[in-house]
């Protein structure tokens, strides 16, 4: 039994005298409706298929001109039908959302300034900053020197010496991709390649702005202000969005990436939010306890010392390391001191030394 003609028409709901502007307005209004993303239904997908393959044609002068001839059952439509591939209408889009421009753009040509911005966004650039701990404990505002392609002053990114030498390309009708059918014995089969003149455009420039030579961006060093938050670490990442460069073209930016590396400290060490540092006590101070100056990173503070402190003793202080990143907790700083013993004595502080060795000798008892 032959399959009944399809009506692509009655398909997308238009009349005959239909503008391709109504049918692209019906068809966007079905792919809503039917993308399998959004329509769960189990005829949704058949549905959204037909539906594409009659803007494929309707949208079309060409295949329109033949449908009107001879029906989609002339041999110019044999084949077409069984070859139409329904994956170039949804493998694009899957858990993002499908969009209809780009769909519309894929069927009915043209060009297509949103998404021509999307794939010719800026590079992204990475800059290694070196900080002090300081620096990552209280946060801070350093201004970088980045060298950076910029979008053109002169022509704002167009690549033109003027808008007049912005032209539609002759070649392809401003549709970026030229057509070719050729008849083979399943009937005849369209091709499209990227035009070669306007290089998938749509569009050429005739005469080239002479600061940019047409390529819309420039390379300059720009500088730039960034701020470091409390709590960075080594490896910490800011990104600085749009501070990328410039594909020019009225194109995107690509952002700024900097990665923080946090100078070695001369007297405290880092472990998480944690801050260490060893400090010399005399062995007197340690001996009897007392105060003793310690240095912090807001600077110096005064440590009580408990009599008859060891070597390698340590003391917490709490609060007084660095912020979480994340959060407002803030870290401890510990010390650990270590007993010094003078080189040199006076004749008074060596008498007092013997008689105390001589009573601590005199006490029973030893170290074994």
């Amino acid at each position: 039994m032959p399959t009944k003609e399809k009506d692509y028409y009655k398909i997308l709901g238009v009349g005959k005298n239909a503008t391709k502007e109504d049918i692209k307005s019906a068809y966007k209004k079905l792919a809503k409706q039917y993308h399998p993303d959004v329509n769960k239904s189990p005829d949704a997908s058949e549905k959204f298929k037909e539906i594409n393959e009659a803007a494929a044609v309707l949208g079309d002068d060409q295949k329109k001109s033949q449908y009107d001839q001879f029906g989609a059952a002339g041999e110019q439509f044999q084949g077409f039908q069984q070859g139409f591939d329904f994956s170039d209408f949804t493998s694009d889009f899957g858990s993002f959302g499908f969009d209809i421009d780009d769909m519309v753009e894929k069927i009915f040509g043209g060009y297509n300034p949103r998404r021509e911005r999307r794939k010719q966004r800026g590079s992204d650039l990475r800059y290694d900053m070196e900080i002090e701990l300081e620096d990552a404990a209280f946060g801070a505002t350093k201004t970088i020197s980045v060298p950076r392609l910029e979008q053109c002053e002169k022509c704002r990114g167009t690549g033109a010496e003027s808008t007049s030498d912005i032209v539609t390309c002759d070649e392809c009708d401003g549709r970026g991709v030229t057509t070719r059918t050729q008849r083979t014995p399943f009937g005849l089969f369209s091709t499209s390649t990227t035009c070669r003149k306007c290089r998938g455009e749509g569009k050429y420039i005739k005469s080239r702005c002479p600061e940019c030579d047409g390529k819309g961006a420039v390379r300059k060093t720009r500088k730039i202000e960034i701020k470091i938050p409390a709590g960075a670490s080594d490896g910490t990442n800011l990104r600085v969005q749009g501070e990328g460069e410039s594909s020019g073209k009225d194109s995107a930016s690509g952002d700024l990436y900097i990665v923080v590396h946090v100078k070695p400290h001369r007297i405290f060490e880092r472990r998480g939010n944690n801050i260490y540092a060893k400090v010399p006590v005399h062995f007197s101070t340690a001996a009897l306890g007392g105060e003793l100056e310690v240095p912090t990173l807001k600077g110096k503070a005064s440590l009580k010392i408990p009599a008859g402190t060891q070597s390698n003793t340590v003391f917490r202080m709490r609060g007084q390391g660095i912020p979480d990143l994340h959060s407002n907790h803030l870290g401890d700083e510990n010390i650990e001191v270590y007993i010094t013993v003078p080189e040199k004595l006076t004749k008074k502080q060596k008498q007092l030394l013997e008689e105390f060795e001589k009573e601590n000798k005199s006490k029973k008892g030893s170290f074994w």
